[in-house]
């Protein structure tokens, strides 16, 4: 199982990838110029770690609270990502993520805590 992260909901874009035995991430600034071409981002960044889309089994979105255009980019995308490639998503908060740690929301995603493609946006 392979799973996503996304977080653009801070002055960085964040993104991460996780398997049973790796884990790859990358950073970029959040700026307009990278919400124009979110989708490629993501889609570089996979092609970079040899993953295709169609690995991926879930992906997990900060949804805030944080920067509105960095929280409606990524959500838009991962929605469409979702539906187009059968994906599942699951929304968490930023007050779940401590100085770039997202084992919280791991945590919470394995215990089951995090709910199934129900993504509320906190501006």
């Amino acid at each position: 199982m392979k799973n996503l992260i996304i977080d653009a909901a801070n002055k960085i874009i964040f993104l991460k990838i996780i398997t049973n035995d790796k884990s790859y991430t990358t950073e970029f600034i959040n700026s307009r110029e990278n919400f124009d071409k979110f989708s490629l981002i993501i889609f570089e960044f996979l092609k970079k770690n040899n993953i295709k889309i169609e690995e991926i089994s879930n992906i997990l979105i900060n949804q805030g609270p944080g920067v509105f255009s960095g929280i409606r980019s990524s959500i838009s995308t991962v929605k469409a990502l979702s539906l187009s490639n059968n994906i599942n998503i699951y929304g968490f908060n930023s007050n779940q993520v401590e100085k770039k740690n997202y084992n919280k929301v791991l945590d919470l995603f394995k215990k089951g805590a995090l709910i199934k493609n129900i993504i509320k946006p906190h501006y």
